[in-house]
């Protein structure tokens, strides 16, 4: 049955010296629970004075949106499923490399990575170390020299937005003989990145995030039309006209 679900995942973009190679940090195991929120912007200066002046349901920008959930991760399962590098590598390390790509997307990149990138480009297919987009070679004092990597979160089809990873949590529970985790619980909470954040973000990412936020906000609107469809004649009928 579990072949027949889709697993979330957590993209990333890193730079190498010929193009955008993506680290996908694909999710063990599909937490059980999603915590989607949103949060209303600020009124305008005109709706906030009294109730008198403006329009009370006027704000400054679009809500804020986010995700939170808890990711199980195990190195015995991964050494069961058989494949020999993901199990060659739970066994070296445990759960260590899962942790570790984690953790890196709340690192900041600097705009010269210098030669690291030869190495980290190395590690990345077996799930190691992770380097997200850089800023633009030009820097002034109005713009960091750094940013945090930019990171698609992948939830079906239907659900693929930019965001910023904003909060880690990891409990490690178990423990193999060097000391490498082999059990983890890891609490992850993601801000979506609104459109007017994606004009100024630089990086491999920049376009990928821009069309994926697109697609998501054009598909919920779509979604919301069709709602319409479940509408009931008897409440439409209740509703004060004129």
């Amino acid at each position: 049955m579990a072949g027949k679900y889709m697993k979330g995942a957590l993209i990333e973009f890193m730079p190498t010296l010929l193009v955008p190679e993506p680290n996908v940090i694909l999710f063990q195991f599909n937490p059980e629970n999603l915590t989607h929120t949103w949060t209303q912007p600020e009124p305008t200066a005109a709706a906030s004075s009294t109730a008198s002046q403006g329009n009370p349901l006027a704000v400054k920008g679009l809500p804020g949106e986010s995700f939170s959930f808890s990711l199980a991760m195990d190195a015995s399962d991964t050494i069961a499923d058989g494949n020999p590098l993901s199990a060659g590598l739970a066994l070296a390390s445990g759960i260590y490399s899962r942790l570790a790509a984690l953790e890196m997307l709340l690192y900041p990149t600097p705009a010269a990575s210098g030669g690291l990138l030869g190495s980290v480009s190395a590690s990345a297919s077996t799930g190691g170390v992770s380097i997200g987009g850089s800023a633009g070679a030009k820097a002034s004092a109005n713009v960091p020299a750094s940013q945090v990597p930019t990171v698609l979160f992948v939830w079906g089809p239907g659900r693929i937005v930019p965001v910023r990873v904003t909060q880690l949590t990891i409990t490690e529970k178990l423990y193999d003989a060097l000391l490498n985790p082999t059990h983890a619980d890891a609490q992850i909470a993601l801000r979506v990145l609104t459109s007017e954040e994606l004009k100024k973000v630089t990086g491999p990412l920049a376009g990928i995030a821009k069309v994926a936020y697109k697609y998501s906000q054009g598909l919920r609107q779509a979604l919301a039309i069709a709602n319409l469809a479940n509408a009931s004649d008897s409440i439409v009928g209740m509703l004060p006209v004129g």
